[in-house]
């Protein structure tokens, strides 16, 4: 798939995600095929006002290459000053968020909430395409609510503007992650616009990515929540998307090796005592749905260091071994 003058292969997205898709997750997804990475959102107003913390978010390694930052905001100046600067830190393209759901988020006027003005939306994306020369793309929802459903429209006003891409959430807003998504929108928005449709919600595995591609219509898939904890999901898909044989599921003890690099990758990134709170999430995500993860997960949330997290990885990996 090509976005712009950037090709995506396999056609295979990692979707943002806030305190999930930092560097480190990126870098473990990438390994296992994933086609485009997106960094996790960032705010107009954090980079116009200079925030730092805001800025680190638009730093990335050449092996993650394509790469895309995601700004968020709600007024067409400020996306177009931010935009030029995020091209200077080199990335492949520029994605706008347009789905975020929280409330924080849509009680400014951004993410969701922008669905409910397409007209914006244009102007929005028009004035980011003006300032740069990387491609820029935007990531919507299927409507606000069920009785508002308008994906279609919003993705016109997107391409209007001069996007190159639309990734569709078949989800309303109301729904937040909750509920089934709806394809149909996916396919209807693939119907109203001549740019690659990306499609996102619902897909767990290899069979769900072909299901929804051949569904829709649309052009790539995108994978969110159910990465979380299985970077090797992506090399399911990948291998999918390519007419191979599925690998196989990864062992007790390949789960707990990944789950251990990823900590320390994390403690290397953001230093030992970040990394020891941040993992608490994700350490209940690589071990959802094993024998004893209850108890393991209220376990890691004790872990204050990193000898105490790597203790406790070893003595359940040691108890499933007897299972």
């Amino acid at each position: 798939m090509k976005i712009g003058n950037v090709t995506v292969d396999p056609p295979l997205l990692l979707a943002p995600m806030a305190g999930v898709t930092d560097q480190p997750f990126r870098l473990l997804v990438k390994e296992q095929g994933c086609g485009l990475l997106v960094s996790e959102m960032v705010s107009c107003k954090g980079l116009l006002y200079n925030n730092q913390k805001t800025k680190e978010l638009l730093h990335f390694e050449r092996q993650e290459r394509p790469f895309a930052v995601q700004l968020f905001g709600a007024d067409p100046d400020e996306m177009g000053q931010a935009a030029a600067i995020v091209e200077t830190f080199g990335p492949d393209m520029i994605d706008i968020n347009m789905g975020c759901p929280v409330p924080k988020v849509v009680n400014n006027g951004e993410g969701s909430a922008l669905l409910k003005q397409p007209a914006l939306i244009e102007k929005i994306v028009a004035q980011a395409v003006k300032s740069v020369k990387i491609p820029v793309t935007v990531k919507i929802r299927s409507g606000w609510d069920e009785t508002s459903i308008n994906a279609a429209e919003a993705a016109r006003a997107a391409e209007c503007g001069g996007a190159s891409a639309v990734a569709v959430h078949a989800r309303t807003r109301s729904q937040f992650y909750t509920g089934k998504a709806d394809w149909r929108v996916i396919e209807k928005v693939v119907a109203s616009v001549s740019i690659p449709v990306i499609g996102n919600g619902d897909i767990h595995c290899g069979e769900d990515a072909l299901s929804m591609i051949k569904t829709t219509g649309c052009a790539a898939v995108m994978v969110g929540r159910a990465a979380e904890g299985n970077p090797w999901l992506f090399a399911g898909i990948m291998a999918a998307l390519q007419g191979k044989e599925a690998p196989a599921q990864p062992t007790y003890a390949e789960r707990f090796a990944m789950l251990l690099r990823h900590f320390a990758m994390l403690a290397e990134y953001k230093g030992e005592n970040i990394a020891v709170k941040e993992m608490r999430h994700h350490a209940a995500a690589y071990t959802k749905g094993l024998p004893h993860s209850a108890q393991f997960r209220r376990r890691f949330n004790t872990a204050a260091t990193g000898s105490d997290f790597a203790l406790i990885c070893r003595e359940y990996q040691k108890q499933l071994a007897i299972c």
